[in-house]
């Protein structure tokens, strides 16, 4: 017989510490993006109060959730978990840590984000890059 008490025993469906780094990097992602918890969430199909406790690690993530939050912030699954052990980054967070760097890189990032039309999208983009080889 088990005598572990119930509060030290771990469940399968219980926290780990991975799911609040998990949560961190959605957090930050959702901000450098100038979304509320509550507009997250409508994106994804949860409540505000689930968003919140998905970014602080209370509530584990299922694959299917995070899927579904990689697609609606604009990452790839990777790049909510830790970097390789071998030192190497995820190319598409290290573009995203340098966005959120600077408040003109998150405003940028928030603002590029509301643009419906693609080809004003791609126009900016194409203007920043020039932009980028001048300086």
């Amino acid at each position: 017989m088990d005598r572990t008490p119930a509060t030290a025993r771990k469940t399968a469906r219980a926290p780990e510490p991975l799911d609040a780094v998990v949560g961190a990097r959605i957090a930050s992602r959702r901000t450098a993006l100038g979304l509320s918890q509550t507009a997250l969430g409508a994106l994804i199909g949860v409540s505000c109060q689930q968003v919140q406790k998905y970014e602080g690690g209370q509530n584990r993530i299922s694959a299917s959730r995070l899927h579904n939050l990689a697609l609606a912030l604009g990452l790839p699954v990777g790049a909510f978990f830790p970097e390789p052990a071998d030192g190497g980054e995820i190319p598409e967070l290290s573009m995203m840590r340098t966005m959120a760097a600077t408040p003109e890189g998150r405003a940028m990032a928030a603002g590029f984000s509301r643009i419906e039309d693609r080809a004003v999208r791609q126009a900016l983009t194409r203007l920043v890059e020039v932009l980028s080889r001048a300086a």
